[in-house]
């Protein structure tokens, strides 16, 4: 079917999706690169209907799924993306796991963030958080849903993966305790670095948001505060997304290729 008008539903349903209140009003969101649409459908993701370009044929078989043509122009429009992929998919999305999911799940590393605020940096660390295998990544306090574009874009598809819990500061210090997990809060002010901690044991580790940093309670609940050792002029602290990666990298060569290797 071709649409000609950007009056037509489907293209508003696409543009209502552009905010995380249509996104969870509908229960839906929109890819538009196809490496992240694969990747959504290898791990269990449903197409609701595709939109495509009429002056562009796409690489992969959509047969199956309910397709529409539009107008380069209007193509365009509706894409997020500034230089649009060929297919624009409206995809169904999933609940969010919540504290009886991560109480069943069987985890020994997590990586917890805690009020983070920019997409990108939730989708990086994501994306880290794969790279070295962690059992479970749990949004605490967090606004923004794993569905935003940038959260999509910047995590390559790891979004997608079963691995990602919603809790609250109260529920996820809660459950750490009871469940004899290891807190190594990331802190600037850490009295030791991440060098020092043995992340071997049941260990979670959590960073804060970008501006402030972890929260106080966060800070007191910690069994291990630490910070990455900087010999810089002018740098006191770094991205909360490479800071992250430098933490999970150090329990991966722990636990993966020897504490001292």
């Amino acid at each position: 079917m071709q649409i000609t008008s950007a009056q037509n539903s489907k293209i508003k349903l696409v543009n209502r999706l552009r905010s995380k209140r249509g996104r969870q009003r509908e229960a839906r969101f929109v890819i538009d690169y196809k490496r992240d649409l694969q990747r959504a459908l290898r791990l269990g993701y449903d197409i609701d209907f595709v939109l495509t370009c009429q002056e562009n044929s796409p690489e992969q078989d959509l047969s199956d799924f309910e397709s529409h043509q539009l107008t380069p122009t209007l193509f365009k429009r509706v894409s997020y993306r500034e230089n649009p992929d060929v297919v624009l998919a409206v995809m169904h999305s999933k609940r969010a796991k919540a504290l009886a999911q991560l109480e069943a799940a069987d985890v020994n590393h997590a990586l917890v963030l805690v009020k983070l605020g920019v997409p990108g940096n939730i989708g990086a660390l994501l994306r880290t958080a794969d790279a070295v295998g962690l059992g479970a990544v749990i949004l605490v306090d967090t606004a923004i849903d794993i569905y935003n574009p940038n959260v999509i874009r910047s995590s390559t598809g790891a979004c997608f993966l079963g691995n990602i819990f919603r809790l609250s500061s109260q529920e996820a210090l809660a459950y750490f305790r009871a469940a004899g997990f290891q807190i190594v809060a990331a802190d600037v002010m850490g009295e030791r670095t991440l060098y020092d901690v043995d992340f071997r044991p049941k260990s979670v580790i959590a960073v804060g948001s970008e501006d402030r940093g972890l929260t106080a309670d966060w800070i007191r609940a910690a069994d291990q505060v630490a910070r990455i050792p900087m010999s810089g002029a002018a740098s006191d602290s770094l991205n909360v997304s490479v800071s992250g990666s430098l933490f999970m990298y150090e329990l991966y060569r722990q636990n993966h290729l020897g504490k001292s290797s």
